[in-house]
């Protein structure tokens, strides 16, 4: 038997981890297996893939099969290296009347299948996970909620062909949660096959443009508007933050842009974030004859210049 590279065989780098191995196997056992795929050379195909991983799936035989060396280049007879008999073995025979040479996968095969009658297999594997970005509200973060989403998820039909399907979901959103966080939603993911367990759910969070509040991390900023008598001459005023109402001392001479530190009113968590309030001036129209008159004295009492 002439040597077969393996990581080619699942289309991985050398250097790939085992999630990577372990991935790449279940993509192409489910593409292959001869009781779902259509192609002409799925059980061949098939069975190359399970050999490859039956070797590099575990590190001891890995290591052994990776030993080879430059013999790789060669295209020379394969021979399991020292110490890597019991890893994997080859033999030649008809297995189940199949009539071709392969590997021996013993307790691989009685694991992951169940023998019927005459050639039919029934596959266990669990289902894929899948990921989704959902949108909530700053507010869920502060006080935590429960909310239906609906999503459009790919499934496996009963014909082994993926399809979308809508689905609602109740999904509880944890105080404390920031966006780019992922929430698990256990058994949620694609169905597995021939009663194999479902994969889970990843939802990734995002927060929705909010018209007040800016988030970074866990911190959150927000505008407040003040006259301007109460930036010169300081003043204690109300503001709604997602933390609920707060009363705030104005510092006077404050000018726009100022920015107001609320330690740990931020998104809270184990270590909360700070609220930060960024002072801006608002100016009253001068809409009356009376509002003018009153500018026009400012600019008689001031000598003042914005751009100096």
């Amino acid at each position: 038997m002439k040597f077969k590279d393996y990581y080619e065989t699942l289309g991985v780098k050398r250097d790939a981890t085992q999630d990577d191995i372990k991935n790449a196997y279940r993509k192409l056992a489910r593409k292959y297996h001869p009781d779902v795929s259509k192609e002409g050379d799925a059980e061949e195909r098939f069975k190359e893939v399970g050999e490859a991983y039956k070797v590099l799936k575990e590190p001891e035989s890995r290591a052994s099969y990776d030993r080879l060396g430059a013999n790789w280049q060669n295209d020379q007879d394969f021979r399991p290296p020292p110490g890597a008999e019991g890893g994997f073995e080859f033999r030649t025979g008809a297995q189940n009347g199949a009539g071709f040479d392969g590997a021996d996968f013993g307790d691989f095969f009685e694991q992951m299948f169940s023998r019927q009658t005459g050639r039919q297999r029934t596959m266990h594997m669990p289902g894929e996970d899948h990921h989704a970005k959902i949108q909530i509200d700053l507010e869920d973060a502060y006080r935590g909620a429960e909310r239906s989403i609906t999503l459009r998820l790919p499934e496996m039909d009963e014909t082994g062909h993926l399809v979308n399907r809508t689905r609602t979901l109740s999904v509880n959103i944890p105080k404390g949660i920031r966006a780019g966080q992922n929430l698990r939603l256990a058994g949620q993911g694609g169905a597995g096959i021939g009663g194999g367990q479902a994969g889970d759910l990843y939802l990734e969070i995002a927060f929705r443009p909010h018209p007040h509040y800016r988030v970074d991390g866990a911190d959150v900023y927000m505008d407040l508007p003040l006259a301007p008598w109460e930036a010169a001459l300081g003043a204690t005023v109300n503001a709604d933050t997602p933390a609920g109402p707060v009363e705030l001392t104005i510092p006077p001479n404050s000018t726009a842009g100022r920015k107001l530190r609320l330690k740990g009113k931020g998104i809270p968590a184990k270590e909360a974030g700070n609220l930060y309030v960024i002072l801006a001036i608002a100016l009253p129209p001068a809409d009356s004859e009376e509002a003018k008159q009153a500018y026009r004295a400012m600019k008689d009492a001031f000598d003042f210049n914005p751009r100096a």
